[in-house]
């Protein structure tokens, strides 16, 4: 396995996304039931699994000026995500909502924090 690879299987905030699509799939189940929460099941798969999908990629491509421009849009799609959880509060319960945005703040967080500490690396280095 590369570094790459090994840095992005040890990321917190990947698990942190991948247990989050899988805890979705629950969920689609209770959307899916309504012909609008079907609309926001096929969204919320799309921009979750982007969250996932940006970070492998960003790491794939190495430790490079690239992931950061990655991570920026895996953290937009998780705060898309969010904005959509907010949305089904006609068909998921306000406890379920809260802690998939909370879940999604944490990712947010981090995606956030990460960014900030490769650019920090990024520009010392470019100095």
């Amino acid at each position: 396995m590369s570094q790459a690879n090994d840095r992005l299987e040890s990321f917190g905030i990947y698990k942190i996304a991948l247990q989050l699509f899988e805890d979705f799939w629950d969920d689609s189940e209770i959307l899916g039931q309504d012909y609008r929460g079907r609309e926001l099941v096929k969204q919320l798969t799309r921009s979750l699994d982007s969250i996932c999908a940006n970070m492998e990629e960003g790491y794939g491509r190495g430790y490079t000026k690239e992931l950061p421009h990655h991570l920026k849009i895996a953290r937009g799609e998780a705060r898309e995500s969010k904005g959509r959880y907010g949305r089904c509060k006609r068909l998921l319960s306000p406890d379920l909502i809260a802690k998939r945005q909370s879940t999604l703040d944490q990712i947010i967080g981090g995606l956030t924090a990460t960014i900030s500490t490769i650019e920090k690396k990024n520009s010392t280095r470019d100095s």
